[in-house]
């Protein structure tokens, strides 16, 4: 009679013997080790260990790439949103703020405040040609601008420079000026919501402007619907008497958005109200992170096929092995030795698809953009399309947080799903197990 691994009898209690007298754990360590290596008699069960560390890796790879994917579409947005939203606005409960130096001077002496710029807020249709687009028109200081956001550095042509105040000129965003047909030095009317009172009823009021500039943010929903002009042509236009619908606010910390407003209110007049950047977009935010813990959720249960197959894979290497199993029984080994032999195959098993799946992970994380790409060229589709992600490109950002977290749930995965085929190995009867040996 022969152990499954090629070994006679005689040769095995020379070998065991000496192992058993070993310092604990050393002698289940060895023959786990052992267990791991294929021979013909378990191909097919190595076959089957193989697909349960390729299924751990694949999960892995699959769910780091999706969180960074998440994390970067996140991080993306958000900054390409905050070039044109300021990290916090205080506006007037009405239409339009009074008194707004003061307001302004109030939040400009925050620690956390680096700048302040008033601005007028309103909303019309701008026509070019036939073209009509409804628009969401922003009066600003050019001077003041470039210190709470970040249009001017996205401008395609022309300046917020050339914002002068009493020549009517508009800088566009790329989408919308497409939508309208014009170009740098093209006129433009704007229609007013509100009316004048004329002989002939409520007409509304209508300005020609001259587009002087276009810019791109790159997040498409504000890049084809925003309008910037000066200021002081908005106050004319919109009759606000020199008022401004508010003041934005730049921080030092982006994150520190929601501190700052809450901060800000204590100090300020109760007839204002005080808004950050996350709640400007805060059911957008919200079920972008939803759907990040759901894709979360469904990617872990690839790790859980994985690990319910190693649980088949150590059953049949368990019957495979009960005659071995009783031998070292008869040799001295106690059933604790004998779980921990096939709990060390197992977790050997996870360990190297765990480590597999961080490699392969981190490397999809940080070229997932040349793989889209790769793909989208190769069967000619578009899977970002921007009029609808509001972005061209698939952005990654790869956080040690995702890999740590994901690589101890699949390890720990790994080792819950060896405790029961280990617990049954130990409860082996030898003399069943050689009856038919």
């Amino acid at each position: 009679m022969s152990l499954s691994w090629g070994l006679e009898v005689p040769f095995v209690a020379n070998c065991i013997f000496p192992i058993l007298h070993r310092p604990v754990n050393s002698f289940p360590l060895f023959v786990g080790l052992r267990y791991t290596r294929a021979r013909q008699r378990t191909r097919f069960i190595s076959v089957i260990s193989l697909i349960s560390v390729i299924g751990i890796a694949l999960g892995m790879t699959v769910l780091i790439t999706v969180l960074s994917v998440f994390n970067g579409f996140q991080r993306e947005v958000r900054t390409r949103m905050l070039s044109a939203v300021a990290h916090v606005q205080i506006s007037g409960l009405g239409e339009s703020l009074r008194d707004w130096q003061s307001v302004a001077a109030i939040a400009a002496k925050h620690p956390h405040v680096v700048a302040t710029a008033p601005y007028v807020s309103a909303q019309g249709l701008l026509t070019s040609g036939g073209n009509v687009r409804g628009a969401f028109l922003r009066g600003i200081d050019p001077a003041q601008e470039d210190k709470v956001s970040e249009i001017g550095a996205h401008m395609r042509s022309g300046t917020l420079d050339d914002l002068r105040s009493g020549e009517y000129n508009v800088a566009l965003g790329a989408p919308l000026a497409r939508a309208l047909g014009v170009v740098v030095g093209d006129k433009v009317v704007l229609v007013a919501p509100q009316g004048q009172v004329t002989p002939a009823g409520i007409l509304p009021r209508l300005r020609q402007f001259t587009v002087t500039g276009i810019f791109e943010i790159g997040h498409y929903e504000i890049d084809a619907g925003l309008a910037v002009l000066h200021i002081e042509d908005a106050q004319r236009l919109y009759r606000m008497d020199g008022q401004v619908s508010g003041v934005r606010l730049k921080l030092d910390d982006l994150f520190l958005a929601r501190q700052v407003a809450r901060e800000l209110l204590a100090q300020l007049p109760p007839e204002v109200s005080v808004s950050d950047w996350s709640r400007f977009n805060a059911t957008y935010f919200r079920a972008v992170e939803l759907e990040k813990r759901m894709m979360s959720l469904l990617l872990f249960f690839i790790i859980a096929i994985a690990a319910f197959n190693m649980v088949s894979s150590l059953f049949m290497v368990v019957k495979e092995k009960q005659a071995d199993i009783a031998i070292l029984r008869t040799m001295g080994a106690s059933p604790g030795d004998v779980m921990r032999i096939f709990m060390v195959q197992g977790t050997l098993i996870g360990a190297i698809g765990v480590l597999c799946g961080i490699v392969f992970g981190i490397i999809g994380a940080l070229n997932v953009a040349a793989i889209i790409a790769f793909i989208e060229n190769l069967f000619h589709v578009k899977f970002m399309p921007q009029d609808v992600y509001q972005i061209a490109d698939l952005p990654s950002q790869l956080q040690a947080g995702d890999v740590v977290l994901t690589a101890v749930v699949a390890f720990t995965l790994s080792i819950l799903a060896t405790i029961y085929p280990s617990w049954r190995a130990a409860k082996v009867n030898p003399a069943e197990a050689l009856r038919y040996e």
